[in-house]
């Protein structure tokens, strides 16, 4: 086994993968915001629209988000495999991408159910909190950079639940956390 046949060579945040997934969080923010502003003011077409409908786009928008997201890091990863000669799914980046899909699925059944239930200012504080957790434990020995994403999920979650209209505000400073951890961790 290479020293580069790691978790952390194949699926990393860093470089452009995490300049990609910042970019996205700013436009599926910048989308949602403009949707549900659009669903207030009487002259916007998206006031038109019912509430059913502007649920099913901003789910499209949250589902697209994560999709983009991981294919950055699939991409990234397909790249420095080939780099360093060696297969992208080892036994490490399997159990990692197990831990993302359950990531995944647990994250979009507990937004949803809090959207059922009605706690819909408890969407994003849950997010950010369920990433921050995520990133934690997805984090590598020598990787403790990845922490201040995870600590800054943390404290715009609890920014968020003290004050429940600055949702957008909080995913704005993650994606632009992203893009400046991209920035400065670049290899």
């Amino acid at each position: 086994m290479s020293k580069h046949d790691n978790f952390e060579v194949n699926f990393s945040l860093k470089g452009f993968a995490s300049i990609q997934i910042g970019i996205y969080i700013l436009i599926a923010a910048y989308l949602i915001k403009n949707i549900l502003t659009g669903f207030l003011i009487d002259d916007n077409p998206a006031g038109m629209l019912s509430v059913e409908i502007i649920e099913i786009a901003v789910i499209s928008i949250l589902i697209l988000t994560f999709l983009f997201s991981s294919m950055a890091l699939y991409f990234k990863a397909r790249r420095a495999s080939r780099r360093f000669q060696h297969k992208i799914f080892n036994s490490k980046t399997k159990k990692a991408l197990l831990v993302y899909v359950i990531f995944l699925i647990s994250t979009f059944t507990i937004l949803i159910s809090l959207k059922n239930l009605g706690y819909v200012d408890f969407i994003t504080p849950s997010f950010l909190i369920l990433y921050g957790i995520f990133l934690f434990f997805m984090k590598h020995k020598s990787r403790k950079n990845i922490l201040i994403i995870s600590l800054v999920s943390v404290l715009l979650a609890a920014l968020c639940i003290v004050i429940p209209s600055y949702w957008y505000s909080s995913l704005f400073i993650l994606g632009i956390t992203h893009i400046t951890y991209g920035v400065v961790v670049k290899h």
